[in-house]
């Protein structure tokens, strides 16, 4: 079945430093891409996943929200180590992880850069910083 969401452009106001934090955040690189005149960095995805990069905010249309759509980063695993990554990089907790009915945990954070984005565990962890039991 096709996904009904397939890409993801999310503006960034730092590209360099967006890089490091969605990097340390998902535990793998993120690589900067581009040509002539352009630059942006891919999030990493494989084959037929949604896949999604950064881009330099710019104009009306792109630039950084904390109120429009909310993304979901694949945390699964390691939701804790990745609330500790964003808090590391300069994001800011936003909602300590909790439990979203049956489809697992999420925590939501502040990337420092306007935009604030889901991460998600399909499995429960401790987070050190502070929450996650429920």
């Amino acid at each position: 079945m096709p996904h009904a969401i397939v890409w993801v452009d999310l503006p960034v106001r730092d590209l360099d430093h967006a890089i490091r934090f969605y990097a340390a955040v998902l535990g793998r690189p993120v690589n900067r891409e581009g040509g002539p005149g352009f630059q942006f960095a891919v999030l990493p995805h494989e084959g037929n996943e949604v896949g999604g990069c950064l881009v330099p905010a710019g104009g009306e249309l792109m630039q950084p929200s904390m109120d429009g759509p909310l993304v979901y980063l694949d945390a699964d695993g390691r939701l804790a180590e990745a609330v500790a990554a964003a808090q590391a990089q300069g994001g800011q907790l936003l909602m300590a992880p909790h439990k979203i009915g049956p489809h697992g945990w999420r925590a939501v954070v502040a990337d420092g850069q306007g935009n604030r984005v889901a991460l998600h565990s399909r499995t429960h962890q401790d987070s050190p910083a502070g929450g996650g039991r429920g």
